[in-house]
């Protein structure tokens, strides 16, 4: 509305924002182009292809240091998760340990010795 005002009225954006209760930074916004988000998307595909380990933070920072795109992190994430690519936190694995074998008894006299130590 404010945009029309100021098009077709010949208002002063100052006063139609005013008007219209909107900040002249939200009149000025243009908003990104999806180009990126589908570059940032085809990267990430690409990425996570290769290197089936790796997660969004491998990811970013490969992006973000070695590649120098300079993406912001919040929306490299949003974009992650709309590509549903997000690792699943697999539960930690208990260590299978051998049963310890059992104590030899001792056949005859004197073929195990066994000392204590007091102090």
């Amino acid at each position: 509305m404010a945009q029309r005002s100021v098009s077709e009225s010949k208002a002063n954006i100052r006063v139609s924002c005013a008007v219209f209760s909107i900040s002249e930074t939200c009149y000025r916004y243009q908003a990104k182009l999806s180009t990126e988000n589908a570059e940032t998307a085809d990267w990430l595909l690409r990425l996570s292809a290769t290197y089936k380990r790796w997660g969004f933070g491998l990811c970013y920072l490969y992006l973000r240091n070695i590649k120098g795109y300079g993406w912001n992190h919040k929306r490299v994430y949003r974009i992650y998760r709309e590509l549903e690519l997000n690792l699943r936190i697999k539960p930690k694995r208990s260590i299978k340990r051998d049963k310890p074998d059992a104590l030899s008894v001792p056949e005859v006299i004197n073929q195990v010795w066994s000392m204590d130590f007091y102090e």
